[in-house]
């Protein structure tokens, strides 16, 4: 069984040593690996149950990647046999003019899990230190002010209930590139193509060496990050399922008592 310790962000972490194209979690035939995703779907839907029946604790789930690196196709499969009534997405777009009003952590502290709920966050506050670094909206020391912000929203979290998961899905530049012609190329994917898209990859290599300064700095014991190879989809589904099962099953969830009047009872 692959082990999810390689790709744990750590002290000496640089994003150059993984490699998007690996697939240490991938086994096995196509259909064979459908299969296991769909089985890892399930079983979420379970602990997911238990752990709103439990009534005690949430997980939040934090997606971030360049563009096409597959954040809405993993919410679609990862969570495809999960009840809606117990997942929330939040998708975080650039600050509106109400947001903008505020410091940036405030419209992030509105959308955090409910107990008993999963709730998975489409980018994040993690866009707050990669496109105002990159564009050179901050400097350093507003930078690394935000990173120690960062570091204390998501303990204050953990410490009230919250179990925090994040996720780089990491992809090649040329994979990106192969993804964008995609969408230019099929009528039916254009909608999801913007001009600005072709603006930010100019930016590659600034925004990679973003990521990779605000994950070492923002990896910690309360709220660990996990760099996901994502050349292929199917790998990246199938691993974060499994890393999101392992939290789960290692929550130890337990159900409430149940009513003693309920014993013997016989409903007519």
């Amino acid at each position: 069984m692959a082990s999810f310790k390689k790709y744990r962000v750590g002290r000496k972490f640089k994003l150059a040593d993984v490699d998007p194209g690996d697939t240490p979690f991938l086994g096995g035939s196509e259909s064979a690996q459908r299969e296991q995703l769909d089985t890892l779907a399930v079983e979420l839907d379970d602990l997911q149950n238990v752990l709103h029946a439990e009534g005690r604790r949430k997980l939040l789930l934090v997606l971030q990647g360049m563009d096409t690196s597959g954040k809405d196709g993993t919410i679609r499969w990862v969570f495809s046999r999960t009840s809606p009534l117990g997942v929330r997405v939040a998708a975080f777009k650039a600050p509106n003019d109400e947001e903008r009003a505020h410091d940036y952590l405030w419209r992030c502290h509105a959308v955090v899990p409910r107990t008993g709920e999963i709730t998975v966050w489409n980018r994040s506050h993690y866009e707050d230190v990669l496109v105002p670094v990159v564009e050179g909206w901050i400097d350093k020391a507003e930078t690394a002010r935000r990173y120690a912000q960062i570091n204390d929203f998501e303990r204050l979290l953990a410490e009230t209930g919250t179990v925090v998961i994040k996720c780089m899905l990491h992809i090649g530049k040329d994979t990106q590139r192969e993804r964008l012609q995609a969408r230019v190329d099929e009528v039916g994917k254009r909608w999801k193509f913007s001009m600005g898209d072709l603006a930010v990859r100019t930016k590659w290599d600034a925004y990679q060496r973003a990521y990779e300064k605000a994950l070492a700095a923002t990896s910690s014991a309360w709220a660990p990050w996990h760099v996901i190879p994502a050349n292929s989809k199917r790998h990246r589904n199938l691993m974060i399922a499994r890393l999101l099962v392992k939290t789960l099953r290692e929550m130890k969830l337990t159900l409430p008592p149940s009513d003693p009047a309920l014993d013997g009872l016989v409903v007519k």
